[in-house]
């Protein structure tokens, strides 16, 4: 299972080493797929009409904030993890374009929040469309038995890598937290 991408396991560390450094390689090649943003520049050629990768980020993530709290300039920037400035001129663009609309919050009428409009339900709606097609265009000739077991290994997968995020972040919280007290 070794290839030139993968490093050979130190002697006496066993095939499950090799299927492990095997994971590793893959997530790096995905890394650098995500990097390259395949899917959004897919899905801006298909329906992007002048919109910017930055577009679609905000756009999806408002629909993610919108699912646990309200969605302001603020959330967006911290999940982006962009300057406010930033997110505060695309989110203005995005109002301009009729994909977003600025409401007052419900819990603090002196909160300014962000909702996506229809136009930005369509939008998100074709790139999901788009997404979904890929996918499917990936696993054609899959078995359906590996597709479904795939799914279920790859959010278990995922789910597991973001526990060990929150973990890695509550570890460097509380090292940062030590250092200054």
């Amino acid at each position: 299972m070794t290839d030139e991408t993968t490093p050979p396991s130190p002697p006496g560390t066993g095939p499950a080493a090799d299927t492990i450094a095997s994971i590793g390689s893959a997530m790096a090649r995905m890394r650098l797929m995500i990097g390259r943003r395949f899917i959004g520049n897919l899905v801006l050629s298909r329906v992007g009409g002048g919109m910017e990768l930055s577009h679609l980020d905000v756009v999806g993530t408002v629909r993610r904030l919108q699912a646990m709290q309200e969605a302001t300039v603020g959330a967006i920037a911290e999940e982006l993890r962009v300057d406010p400035s930033r997110s505060s001129r695309i989110v203005a663009d995005l109002v301009r374009q009729g994909l977003l609309k600025r409401e007052v919050s419900q819990e603090d009428a002196r909160r300014t929040i962000v909702v996506i409009t229809p136009v930005g339900h369509d939008l998100l709606k074709k790139a999901d469309e788009v997404k979904r097609d890929t996918i499917r265009e990936i696993v054609a000739d899959w078995p359906a038995e590996d597709v479904e077991r795939f799914a279920e290994l790859y959010d278990r997968f995922i789910s597991g890598f973001d526990r060990r995020r929150q973990q890695f972040e509550m570890e460097t919280q509380d090292a940062t937290g030590d250092a200054e007290g």
